[in-house]
């Protein structure tokens, strides 16, 4: 959320006055949800509901959701859907940032903009598009998979060889 002369600054780190700020009400859900993913970007719905249990006691993952809906309908949060992944959400809203994934286990990582100012990127043919956003997701393998295949014994059966 840039902040403009219309809007008061807001404490980035204080859920409270974030909640507030964006017009929604401050519940002890959604503060859980917003410290914890502050904390834990990139998490999965499912990661969030855990988390916010072992914080809260009972919360249903229902509860968790429409947290996660909320805030992110608002500009609180961020949704990205890495293919073949559940969607993950992040508290870094404020740019046009894009994502290093994992093909493996799913671990997701911020990227700055690949170049200048949002979107970033710019198609060959808008289409008629007023484009303000790129989304860009570069795929590999992060350290700790290519550690692990690394150590992993070819599976390659030799023929010729006892």
């Amino acid at each position: 959320m840039a902040q403009t002369p219309e809007t008061p600054a807001v404490d980035a780190g204080d859920p409270r006055e974030r909640l507030r700020a964006a017009g929604l009400r401050v519940t002890k859900p959604r503060i859980a949800v917003l410290r914890w993913l502050s904390g834990h970007p990139h998490s999965t719905a499912d990661q969030v509901a855990g988390a916010v249990r072992e914080q809260l006691g009972s919360v249903s993952t229902q509860a968790v959701y429409d947290v996660l809906n909320a805030c992110t309908h608002v500009g609180l949060l961020r949704r990205i859907e890495p293919a073949g992944h559940p969607a993950r959400f992040e508290t870094r809203t404020a740019d046009n940032h894009h994502h290093l994934v994992c093909r493996r286990c799913g671990k997701a990582e911020d990227v700055d903009c690949v170049r200048g100012a949002a979107p970033c990127l710019a198609p060959s043919d808008l289409a008629g598009y007023a484009v303000d956003e790129a989304e860009v997701v570069f795929w590999g393998l992060c350290p700790d998979c290519r550690a692990s295949v690394a150590e992993e014994p070819s599976h390659h059966h030799e023929e010729g060889r006892s």
